[in-house]
């Protein structure tokens, strides 16, 4: 095979240690490797640098090991020119598996340039995707700590959430205290309501009236107390968000004109992509990156699968959202082809094919510098 860089580094990284082997050629053609192991201390890494430096590396390639490769990678960032690489391409010959023969495989197949990189964004974009999916979570938390009181309420023959369409609105809120703090007549419990649930008030009468025991009580305070706390970090990390996307104003205001890509969305999709496309040479390789590309499994003639692959489940997932919500939009392109599409494919997968297309259009808009266009399509025929 040809050789691509005459010195390079291959380094198998775990949580407490990190094997580095520099592989090079002779003059005379052959190669020889050097092998050292490492700490993963801040002294230890800074060590590591220097070590790679003696050793004239400019090149150097780490597969992506849970959390433990971005330190690694935020000191070596700056001197050498770091590939991660995703760990399923990095196969290693049966029966050799020890982390020696890891790192030297590294290294060997950096070498010959038979490594891809993995996408890694700018220290800024890397910042903002930490918080928008720190947010994601706290969200789902926020989501399954409702699931739980909501639990409760039903247990205590509470029917609140059959008479009022958010149970943690307002007027939910109002009545869950009263119900903490004593309060068990139903026509005082049912006054507290506003607005548009003052028109439920007898029907709320009649689902407020259950069996409220001390130990319900006690549960819906910590219950509640989880939710006021969570919904506070999420207050705090939208501040914090928000400060952070500030140089991408712009960016992120052309993605939100996009049917089905709001405030949250745009912050998500930046996070997670960045506003510079020169990673991704056409809108298809930000596609199968992001896991919405149909798969190609061909056989002696017969196509055997083309289910998606995982790609990244935090911009997938935030896609397949913005998909729902555009193919419910009136007269638009996303709309338009979710309704041709659904006979066809299925809901399921329609919604991949609408996120697909999302995703497409947001390449366009961040490559480019434009700003979206609603394309005018007929309506397909009933």
């Amino acid at each position: 095979m040809d050789i691509v860089h005459d010195r390079c580094a291959g380094l198998d990284v775990h949580k407490k240690t990190v094997v580095a082997c520099v592989r090079r050629i002779n003059p005379d053609g052959t190669a020889d490797s050097t092998v050292h192991t490492f700490g993963t201390m801040t002294a230890d890494l800074l060590a590591l640098a220097d070590w790679l430096d003696a050793h004239g590396v400019r090149e150097v390639a780490m597969e992506s090991t849970g959390v433990y490769w971005k330190p690694i990678f935020h000191i070596l960032e700056g001197r050498f020119d770091v590939m991660l690489v995703n760990a399923g391409r990095l196969k290693q010959v049966p029966g050799r598996k020890t982390d020696v023969k890891d790192a030297e495989w590294i290294a060997q197949l950096l070498q010959h340039g038979l490594l891809s990189p993995s996408f890694i964004p700018k220290p800024e974009i890397r910042e903002i995707r930490e918080l928008t999916r720190c947010r994601t979570e706290l969200v789902r938390d926020r989501a399954a700590v409702a699931n739980r009181l909501q639990k409760t309420l039903e247990d205590a023959n509470i029917k609140l959430g059959s008479v009022a369409s958010d149970v943690l609105g307002v007027s939910g809120r109002d009545m869950i205290r009263a119900l903490i703090d004593g309060q068990e007549d139903p026509e005082k419990l049912a006054d507290l309501a506003r607005r548009q649930l003052r028109g439920k008030i007898p029907e709320l009468r009649r689902a407020l009236l259950g069996r409220v025991t001390e130990h319900h009580r006690f549960v819906l305070k910590l219950l509640m107390d989880q939710i006021d706390a969570l919904e506070l970090l999420i207050s705090r990390l939208d501040e914090r968000i928000d400060e952070a996307m500030r140089p991408f104003d712009e960016a992120a205001g052309r993605l939100r004109q996009i049917p089905g890509v709001g405030d949250r969305a745009a912050e998500v999709i930046m996070g997670e992509i960045g506003s510079d496309m020169e990673s991704f040479p056409t809108a298809g390789h930000l596609c199968s990156w992001a896991g919405l590309c149909p798969g190609n499994d061909q056989s002696a003639g017969k196509r055997r699968s083309g289910k998606t692959t995982k790609g990244s489940p935090w911009l997938r997932s935030l896609l397949v959202q913005a998909a729902w919500s555009a193919s419910h939009t009136k007269d638009t392109v996303f709309s338009v082809c979710y309704r041709r599409w659904v006979p066809r494919l299925g809901k399921k997968k329609a919604l991949i094919a609408v996120a697909h297309k999302i995703l497409m259009v947001v390449w366009h808009l961040l490559k480019e510098g434009t700003s979206y266009r609603e394309r005018r399509q007929p309506l397909p025929a009933p």
